[in-house]
């Protein structure tokens, strides 16, 4: 199946492209490398350098490849920066994700797998969060997501467009070949793994206050090939269920300091850290169910702890410790 997989430079979406080109099956790339990186994207894959916005672009790759498929991994992600500059996440995330699904519309495809988010359901009334959780998102990045969803429902009912969408909070972890290398960082995991390595002096963890275990906030983390498992599972799941949502997590949630913990542990440094204020926004806990998931896609991850997920995110790091720049 030749698949069209947008942002497949970056952390999730690289990873996703290794996964299914073991399934054999072809994978084109489009990745206007902003965040993502060259180096990513496997030899084996056919990358692109450029826009989702571009529609001249597009239209070449489905007429050229006879693309049946898109991953759509393509956004602006960073939910503090979402607060200060909105319009540049509905312009990428819903104005040029429009255009691609009309590209796809005039091409004649009409199969999405949809990379969204768990920021859609906003401040959590209960927990684990699962697919009924109304949804009331707090930043613009959870609203541009939510924006695109209900595109997805109308495409779906007009047009005929199959559809899955899988919400998630936190990808971590690696794979042999490919980590977590953003240009400006600001995920905890490698934030941590970073000043372990001594690139940093030390950890700022934000609050100790929280109504939780040790009083950090309690965050859901996922293994990034279970994310792309998940995705790619969502492939044949189109057939049978052609307008469908999941939530992806592990149920449980771990705190801060249990992360940093564990991360000493995996790697054997004493990890220095400091106490800061509270972040505007920052709910003490979030964690989303992934029964639905399991039931109907038949989804395993196959990292059920935190000491595995960051062991994979250690040994890429020690091995990478400039990212994809070494």
């Amino acid at each position: 199946m030749a698949i069209l997989v947008t942002g497949g430079a970056g952390y999730i979406g690289s990873i996703c492209v290794e996964e299914l080109l073991r399934q054999d099956h072809e994978v084109i790339v489009i990745d206007n490398l902003q965040e993502g990186h060259r180096e990513a994207v496997s030899p084996e894959a056919t990358l692109f350098v450029g826009d989702i916005g571009d529609r001249f672009l597009l239209d070449r790759l489905f007429h050229d490849f006879h693309i049946e498929t898109v991953m759509h991994f393509a956004a602006e992600a960073t939910v503090e920066f979402s607060m200060k500059h909105p319009q540049i996440f509905f312009e990428t995330n819903v104005a040029k994700g429009l255009v691609l699904l009309n590209v796809m519309k005039e091409n004649d495809c009409s199969r999405m797998i949809f990379s969204s988010t768990a920021a859609l359901f906003g401040n959590p009334e209960y927990m684990p969060i699962d697919e009924s959780h109304p949804v009331k998102p707090i930043n613009a990045y959870g609203e541009s997501k939510l924006m695109y969803e209900k595109i997805l429902d109308w495409y779906h009912a007009a047009y005929g467009l199959r559809y899955n969408s899988f919400r998630y909070f936190n990808a971590a972890g690696a794979s042999k070949a490919l980590g977590e290398a953003h240009k400006k960082e600001s995920h905890l995991i490698p934030i941590i793994l970073s000043t372990a390595l001594g690139q940093r002096d030390k950890l700022y963890i934000f609050g100790s206050d929280y109504p939780t275990e040790d009083g950090t906030c309690v965050r859901d983390y996922l293994h990034v090939i279970d994310i792309a498992q998940a995705h790619i599972l969502g492939l044949d799941n189109l057939e049978k269920r052609p307008k469908a949502k999941y939530n992806l997590g592990n149920g449980v949630g771990f705190t801060n300091l249990e992360v940093l913990k564990t991360s000493e542990k995996v790697s054997g440094k004493t990890i220095p850290f400091e106490f800061a204020d509270r972040r505007m926004g920052d709910p003490d806990r979030l964690v989303a169910s992934s029964d639905l998931a399991k039931e109907e896609l038949m989804w395993n991850p196959r990292y059920d702890t935190l000491e595995d997920i960051i062991r994979s995110a250690w040994e890429w790091h020690s091995k990478h410790p400039q990212g994809y720049k070494s």
